[in-house]
């Protein structure tokens, strides 16, 4: 899984750095698979006066399907970064799933390991 953060009116901190990737890691792995490439883009909107504006915005790049855009706002970097790689984890599962959904309908798709493992157990 390639990743690529980018901060953008800020220097990115070594700990930000390290807390993005294992959140990303944490989120999408289960999709590994599936991801050819992953940009998460940092930003600071209002600067040094401060608000809600620590800005998260991340793209998934997948393999033969589109890409997931997700954006979160907040206070705090950390929480923005947490809350857009959840959702990022959670509608990537979906997708996937759709497409594996769609492919079974559509034409027949081999048993991976497990399945047939399964399947032999129970004869």
């Amino acid at each position: 899984m390639q990743i690529d953060i980018q901060a953008r009116h800020f220097s990115l901190t070594d700990s930000l750095r390290s807390h993005a990737e294992h959140r990303l890691r944490l989120a999408l792995t289960c999709c590994n698979n599936h991801i050819q490439r992953i940009v998460m883009r940092l930003s600071d909107i209002n600067g040094p006066r401060g608000g809600a504006d620590k800005h998260c915005h991340l793209q998934v790049v997948l393999a033969g399907l589109p890409d997931v855009v997700i954006e979160d706002t907040e206070t705090d970097l950390y929480v923005a970064i947490n809350r857009a790689t959840d959702r990022a984890g959670r509608t990537l599962v979906r997708r996937v799933s759709r497409q594996q959904t769609r492919l079974k309908q559509g034409r027949p798709v081999p048993l991976d390991a497990d399945q047939t493992d399964l399947n032999n157990t129970a004869n």
